[in-house]
């Protein structure tokens, strides 16, 4: 892989229409744009709202775009996966449809990322961006890969155990290892579902801090809060019985039951219907734990496992 070879962008995009707009024209903007991007490619998530102004500056951009309006809404995870199959180049910059990229380089620094000596040498494949709120120009602490935020978030580089799905590149080799995203996840910790398979194969993840990007976080075509509580309790007990010590599936569904009454001000009916969900995962789920090689790893980036 070498720093000139041209990237994929994926962009999956659900009813933010001048968002993704405000992308699109961002990467436009980008030095030698038209040189480093082997492609663009824009999935309409079966979007309600019109996106006549995104179409038509598609038609008229001379950049090689591909826009692809699926009949269904796929989910995060669906989605990604037909842009994966699609994506004809090594390298892919995966981009939520409401984030900005800051420098004018940030294109060329991800053409050339997994060229660093630290991720040449720890064979990385994934790597998360630095992602900071829009609005309030303040880094967003759950955008950054790593749970002890205080002591990993003024580090230039370092390896990790997840990504975040927000702003990330990634070597399109992997897939052939791991397979693709999990397809039984519409919404939330499907990120972590693929990273402990890279993990598995034999790759490390990372973070890296010189490609800044903006995230507006727009509330345009998000689920319910309560909605997404149910779906990160249920997904990432799911993740932690599939893959870790059993211990980690229990503490995990325990700790996310707390934190689904907190944030729903104690919504006890779904708290109940979610639990009898839950209590059946070993039960419908078949284990694929790591290997001792890839729990080394886990452990020696200092993984939060218990939730």
């Amino acid at each position: 892989m070498h720093s000139t070879d041209k990237i994929s962008i994926l962009i999956v995009t659900y009813n933010r229409c001048d968002d993704c707009l405000e992308l699109l024209k961002n990467i436009s903007s980008q030095i030698d744009a038209d040189i480093l991007i082997g492609e663009i490619l824009v999935l309409n998530n079966q979007s309600t709202d019109s996106y006549k102004t995104l179409e038509d500056y598609i038609n008229q951009s001379t950049l090689p775009f591909q826009y692809i309006h699926s009949s269904e809404n796929l989910g995060v995870a669906k989605g990604r996966n037909l842009l994966i199959q699609k994506a004809q180049f090594p390298i892919l910059l995966v981009l939520d449809d409401d984030v900005l990229l800051d420098q004018k380089d940030a294109i060329q620094k991800a053409a050339s990322l997994f060229n660093k000596a630290v991720f040449v040498q720890n064979n990385t494949a994934i790597i998360t961006l630095n992602i900071f709120y829009s609005e309030t120009k303040e880094r967003q602490k759950n955008a950054l890969p790593h749970k002890h935020y205080d002591i990993y978030k003024d580090k230039e580089w370092f390896l990790t155990y997840y990504f975040v799905g927000a702003a990330h590149v990634m070597k399109k080799e992997i897939f052939e290892k791991t397979g693709l995203y999990p397809t039984d996840f519409f919404y939330g910790m499907e990120e972590y579902d693929l990273s402990f398979r890279t993990i598995e194969a034999g790759y490390t993840l990372g973070y890296d801090s010189s490609i800044k990007v903006w995230h507006k976080e727009s509330p345009k075509g998000r689920i319910t809060n309560k909605q997404k509580m149910q779906m990160l309790w249920y997904n990432k007990s799911k993740v932690a019985w599939r893959y870790l010590p059993n211990i980690y599936y229990y503490t995990t569904a325990f700790m996310w039951s707390l934190q689904y009454l907190k944030t729903t001000r104690f919504d006890f009916k779904g708290f109940f219907e979610q639990w009898e969900e839950i209590i059946h995962i070993p039960k419908n789920e078949e284990r694929q734990a790591l290997s001792k090689k890839a729990m080394e790893y886990v452990k020696s980036v200092k993984a939060r496992l218990w939730y």
